[in-house]
C-alpha cells in the first residue's frame, strides 16, 4: 500500500472533515479511496464507451399521465438484454419510482438510460454507473460456465 501526503487550504480542509464524518466515513483515507475510486470511474468512463457496466437506473413518473406507464414498460421489454432486475414503488396516489438494475455495454446502457428519462412525463432520472470487467467462468458448483462481472475500481 502506498501513502502519500496532501495538502489543502484550512476551510477545504474542514469542509471535507465535516462531509466525510457526516457520511460515516471512520477515516480519512476511506474518503480519499472513494473519492479517488470515483474520479478514476469519471475518467474511465468518458474514454471509454465500449466497455461494460453496470448500472442503477432510478426515475419518478406520475402513472396517471396519458400512456406513459405503457412507453416505459415498452422500452424495458425492447431491451430486456440490459435489464437484469427492477423495482416499482407506488410514491402516493399518483406518482411512482421505479429502480432497475442494468448490464451492459456502457454504450448501450446510456442511450437507453437517456431513452427512459427522456420519455415525456418522467423526472428525476439517474443514472449511475460502475465499469466491470466480464468474465467467463467454470466452478465447481455448476456444470455449467457462467459470466462474471468484476468492478475495475
Amino acid at each position: 500500500m502506498e501513502r502519500f501526503t496532501i495538502s489543502m487550504d484550512d476551510q477545504l480542509f474542514e469542509q471535507f472533515d465535516t462531509v466525510a464524518q457526516a457520511r460515516g466515513y471512520v477515516n480519512r483515507s476511506e474518503a480519499i479511496r472513494d473519492l479517488v475510486r470515483e474520479y478514476l470511474e469519471n475518467a474511465r468512463m468518458q474514454k471509454d464507451n465500449k466497455g461494460y457496466c453496470i448500472a442503477t437506473l432510478s426515475y419518478i413518473f406520475n402513472h396517471h399521465e396519458r400512456d406513459l406507464a405503457s412507453q416505459v414498460t415498452s422500452a424495458h421489454h425492447h431491451h430486456h438484454d440490459l435489464t437484469l432486475s427492477s423495482m416499482h414503488v407506488h410514491m402516493d396516489h399518483d406518482n411512482c419510482l421505479e429502480v432497475v438494475i442494468l448490464r451492459g455495454t456502457v454504450q448501450d446502457v446510456r442511450q437507453f438510460a437517456n431513452r427512459v428519462i427522456a420519455t415525456n412525463g418522467v423526472r428525476h432520472g439517474k443514472l449511475h454507473i460502475v465499469p466491470i470487467e466480464l468474465v467467463q467462468e467454470s466452478h465447481a458448483h455448476s456444470s455449467e460456465p457462467h459470466t462474471h462481472g468484476t468492478p475495475l475500481t
